[in-house]
């Protein structure tokens, strides 16, 4: 076994290596960008090697500066995580004539199926169902167009060396594939150093389904069951599943021997993803075809974890120092469900747009990387980021994953919300309610999925999950407790007036604007005349409140706010507004203060680069037509025209480093 191994990646995954490797009694060396100076990761491996500037280009990417931290530390293997170096060909060869142990797939199965272009020529020759499409080289944009008319709209281009929802895109129409080719190149390029691009055709209904391939280098290869990975936005996946809802015994059978058999034929070993793309319109569950293999850890594994058992870092560093698998196929196991949703810096409220800054608050619902594959009772939390820390503009924009493990699916949900309630985000926007209104989603509940599910259930953008009475009311009685508290500290604290003023027994909670009597009164509180019975610990000040009511548990996120606070549970916040009955009244007399109209301005939504000015002073254009491109954590974004106007003035050029809220241009 190894004495000591080095990861060649950052954040969560070099957190979730060190954490196994240490387990096993391994030395780790973590090597960092300047960005990353501080990063958990660092502190958390036995030895940290600098090797350069903060774009991922001239530190994570460059594999002789990896070789070097190698040599100077003395480790004898490498584990890649996953994106950066881990499906690079090059990479596995120059570790090989160091001596050094890559600890994933041998080079040739990486060259064979790392590639999606050269992967579809493979699986067609072994026989695989395949998604029709065009598996050459792609010429130009002009050729692109000719292609998809081909194959017939809608269809997809992707990177050829893609991966994690990056250069790819959809298009329903020759608009769409002129507009999104190049960008599709441009990702490709920047984040994979490969700008090829394949076209295939889009199925609809589709179902992203993968199977997790383990195998050793002595002819072993097993399949550890199915993910469900089809609530995804973008591309990039957003909610993973173990089993799948969809998924028949009879079907995991078949998806798992003919995926065994495609690693086989290409001599594969270690940790791998074959991913499949079905056909939700199929009953019968038996249309699933090849989209492509990955030569990697994903970023979903925790919920094969779960369900299984099996450690798959810890079987990768076996496998890479020489063992034998120690469990045969019909030992792998499928216990309960597990659910992964991955909290990212964007902001679901703002159309999803990236979002970059520092972590003024951050408290996970448990501590990370405590307690078992399936966490401490049923919660697991994989981070790379601590309270402080800041989220840049340089790399990936998730922030922690949140992983649930219960008997049941609706089990593994409702410990979802519950926990996601818990997990205290400051400082950037992100998508913790987003990721509770999926959990508690009737469709998603259903198991009716397809990647299709987010544009569909939330197709004019999201405002919040759905929220029910019994909610109001209970954050009436929270609100109504908690003005009493405060005033009853305002009055101590002060002390001038003596006892003689007592905290208002009655109160007019105003919860998003529908108006609660609540009336304080020993141990239960009355709201709009009903009886609640609650308890709860509340000190002014608390950023979290758990309050048991009516023999029910619901944790509440507050902020305190100039007429009450701003509260958040169960994937909604509220504004609450507060005040004594006795003063209620007088709100009618106070002025409402009405925003300004910016539809004129085409602001930057978040920190990024200006890859592309698409018009010009004095252009005439249409609303929706495409205004500017700009990158942003090595995503491109289309920023579109509100209104049909004519540009007036241009304010930054192409190239330029733009600020949030930095105007780029105004139309008159």
């Amino acid at each position: 076994m190894f004495k000591k191994i080095l990861i060649a990646n950052r954040g969560e995954i070099a957190c979730r290596v060190i954490k196994t490797a240490r387990r096993m009694g391994i030395a780790t060396v973590a090597v960092y960008s300047d960005a990353d100076a501080r990063a958990p990761f660092v502190q958390m491996a036995d030895e940290a090697v600098h090797i350069g500037a903060s774009p991922a280009s001239e530190s994570y990417l460059i594999a002789d500066k990896i070789i070097a931290a190698c040599k100077a530390t003395g480790a004898e293997a490498v584990h890649p995580g996953y994106g950066f170096l881990s499906e690079r060909t090059s990479f596995a060869e120059a570790l090989a004539k160091e001596n050094i142990a890559f600890i994933g797939p041998p080079v040739n199965a990486i060259a064979a199926m790392g590639d999606k272009i050269e992967s579809k020529k493979l699986a067609m020759e072994a026989g695989v169902n395949v998604v029709p499409g065009f598996v050459g080289e792609i010429e130009d944009t002009e050729h692109a167009v000719r292609i998809a008319d081909e194959i017939g709209y809608p269809v997809m281009m992707k990177a050829s060396a893609g991966g994690g929802g990056k250069g790819m895109r959809l298009a329903y129409s020759e608009q769409d594939v002129r507009e999104g080719f190049e960008s599709v190149k441009r990702e490709g390029l920047n984040s994979f150093g490969d700008d090829r691009v394949f076209i295939e055709k889009f199925i609809l209904n589709p179902r992203h389904i993968e199977i997790q391939i383990l195998g050793d280098q002595h002819g072993n290869t097993l399949y550890l069951n199915e993910r469900e990975c089809s609530i995804q936005r973008r591309h990039q996946k957003v909610v993973e599943e173990a089993p799948s809802p969809f998924v028949t015994p009879k079907m995991r059978k078949a998806m798992g021997e003919q995926c065994v058999a495609l690693a086989k034929a290409v001599g594969y070993y270690s940790a791998g993803t074959v991913e499949l793309i079905v056909s939700g319109a199929d009953p019968t569950g038996e249309s699933f075809y090849f989209l492509e293999m990955n030569t990697r850890l994903q970023v979903e594994h925790p919920v094969t974890e779960a369900i299984t058992g099996i450690d798959l870092v810890e079987q990768m560093i076996r496998v890479a120092a020489g063992e034998k698998l120690e469990l045969t196929q019909d030992e792998v196991k499928l216990d309960g469900w597990a659910i992964e949703n991955r909290v990212y810096a964007e902001d679901p409220y703002r159309g999803f747009l990236p979002s970059t800054g520092r972590l003024v608050r951050y408290r996970t619902p448990v501590p990370a990387w405590e307690g078992d594959e399936r966490g401490d009772d049923g919660v697991r939390v994989d981070a790379g980021v601590e309270e402080g820390g800041e989220v840049s503009i340089f790399y990936d924009p998730m922030i922690a994953k949140l992983v649930t493990w219960g008997e049941t699916r609706d089990e593994a949900a409702d410990l979802q919300v519950a926990a996601l309630d818990r997990f205290e985000l400051e400082g950037l926007g992100h998508n913790i309610d987003f990721l509770s209104a999926i959990m508690q989603h009737p469709r998603f509940r259903s198991g009716e999925l397809t990647t299709g599910f987010i544009a569909e259930e939330y197709p004019e953008g999201f405002h919040g999950a759905d929220t029910d009475a019994d909610v109001q009311r209970a954050l009436a009685a929270i609100a109504g407790f908690m003005a009493a508290a405060e005033a009853d500290r305002a009055r101590r604290t002060d002390g001038q007036l003596g006892d003689r003023l007592d905290p208002p027994a009655k109160w007019q909670v105003t919860i998003d604007g529908t108006p609660h009597k609540v009336k304080l009164g020993g141990n239960h509180i009355k709201v709009d005349g009903d009886k609640i019975d609650i308890a709860l610990e509340y000190t002014p000040g608390d950023r979290l409140v758990v309050a048991d009511i009516d023999d029910s548990e619901l944790a509440v996120k507050v902020a305190k706010t100039r007429t009450g606070w701003r509260m958040t549970t169960r994937g909604r916040i509220h504004q609450v507004r507060v005040l004594p009955w006795h003063l209620a009244s007088l709100t009618q007399h106070m002025i409402e203060k009405i925003p300004p109209d910016l539809s004129k301005y085409l602001i930057c939504p978040m920190p990024g680069l200006l890859v592309a000015l698409h018009v010009g002073e004095g252009d005439k254009v249409e609303a929706g037509q495409p205004l500017a491109t700009v990158e942003a954590m090595k995503m491109e974004n289309i920023l579109r025209a509100e209104k049909s106007g004519t540009v007036k003035t241009v304010n930054a050029a192409q190239g330029d480093s733009l600020a949030v809220d930095a105007v780029i241009l105004e139309m008159e």
